[in-house]
């Protein structure tokens, strides 16, 4: 149904933009939606990127010119058949930056706490749990990144043996920000999503993205997909480029949802995320991360991430974190969760929708070809550009 992946309870009010890949042009639409159809409006934005720049974005949307129409069922049905025949969604997102920030929250922390030590072996990680979750469970969760309050905590856990560079990140005054894939390379509603053949432990990660304009405005919110690989961040941090920028390893959508009268930064920081995994072997979980919970304001992660010091033109697309770290064991006891091939992933929020997808060895998905040369071609031959 379409109302499970684009928010049919505020789809009348609220101002959703997003692209669609249309064959018969070989190239990304810029759309909006409009009730039961998708307007594109190309011939006023050629990208998402430039529809973002606007002082008002709304209003520029608003003023566009529909040039054509999709319809929003096909769309979507294609999204997942990948037919070639018809149109289908990418990531609503274009030459946006794709930034990921780590560790806001108290839980997930804590977890990346026992990767490291674990070392990237999930048979060592309930052990390790136990003996970590006392000494600096609870009391964390109430802590103020890079508070007076943070340095103390810090101190009692470098004396208890307890420090790690995740909790550096997770309450001290920097933020964890790092670069989770490259322009063009996120996928969207329908597409499979990437673990590498390799990887043993490893996990979805559904958080909310803001969309970012290069002044550092957050003018709208999605979701996504952060995909991580485990076992090999838990192995060294310096592997986290192989953890996390994979083929097919970012998803991101439906649609970007934009601030408006209707729906705001205060709307993000109360929303709350659903996860449901369902496996082909019969395995279902459901989570819910809250954002009440988050550690670092939404706003405070949009400007550790763009301002004097460092720059994105083209704006960027932020993922603000994720509470969920699953524990429980889906196989042998002591080996925790882990992804298999087949997985259908589900990540939904009522203000925004459900991006869904499915679990695939990353040699196995369609290789990443579509980059910036073949945009600026493909929209140069369309006239949208100049070449």
């Amino acid at each position: 149904m379409t109302s499970d992946y684009l928010c049919s309870a505020d789809r009348a009010q609220g101002t959703f933009v997003g692209r669609v890949y249309d064959p018969e042009l070989g190239g990304p639409c810029v759309v909006v939606l409009a009730g039961d159809r998708l307007a594109d409006i190309s011939s006023s934005a050629a990208t998402v990127a430039d529809l973002l720049e606007n002082e008002d974005p709304v209003a520029a949307v608003a003023a566009a010119t529909p040039d054509r129409w999709f319809d929003l069922t096909e769309t979507i049905d294609n999204s997942f058949a990948r037919s070639a025949a018809g149109p289908y969604f990418l990531a609503p997102c274009d030459l946006q930056a794709l930034k990921a920030c780590g560790v806001t929250f108290a839980k997930s922390m804590l977890e990346r706490v026992i990767e490291e030590r674990a070392k990237g072996a999930p048979e060592k990680a309930e052990r390790i749990r136990s003996e970590i979750a006392e000494a600096v469970g609870g009391a964390l969760h109430q802590v103020r990144p890079g508070s007076a309050e943070a340095e103390r905590a810090k101190r009692l856990l470098e004396e208890a043996g307890y420090w790690s560079q995740y909790l550096e990140v997770g309450i001290g005054p920097d933020a964890e920000v790092f670069t989770k894939g490259q322009v063009l390379s996120a996928v969207g509603l329908g597409a499979d999503i990437g673990v590498r053949g390799d990887s043993a432990w490893n996990n979805p990660e559904p958080e909310v993205v803001l969309a970012v304009n290069s002044r550092g405005r957050a003018v709208g919110a999605t979701l996504g997909n952060d995909v991580n690989l485990r076992d090999f961040e838990g192995r060294s941090a310096l592997l986290l480029t192989k953890a996390k920028d994979n083929n097919g390893s970012c998803a991101i959508g439906p649609m970007i949802r934009l601030f408006d009268d209707h729906f705001g930064m205060d709307d993000v920081r109360r929303m709350t995320v659903d996860l449901d995994i369902t496996g082909e072997d019969g395995f279902e979980l459901h989570d819910r991360s809250h954002m009440s919970e988050i550690s670092r304001d939404p706003e405070d992660l949009v400007a550790q991430t763009l301002g004097p010091n460092h720059q994105y033109p083209d704006g960027l697309m932020l993922f603000l974190g994720t509470l969920f770290a699953p524990t429980a064991d889906r196989g042998e006891p002591g080996q925790g969760f882990t992804h298999a091939i087949g997985d259908s992933v589900r990540i939904s929020a009522p203000q925004i929708g459900a991006l869904e997808n499915v679990v695939r060895h990353c040699s196995d998905i369609a290789p990443w070809t579509f980059g910036a040369r073949a945009l600026f071609s493909n929209l140069a031959a369309r006239g949208l550009v100049q070449s």
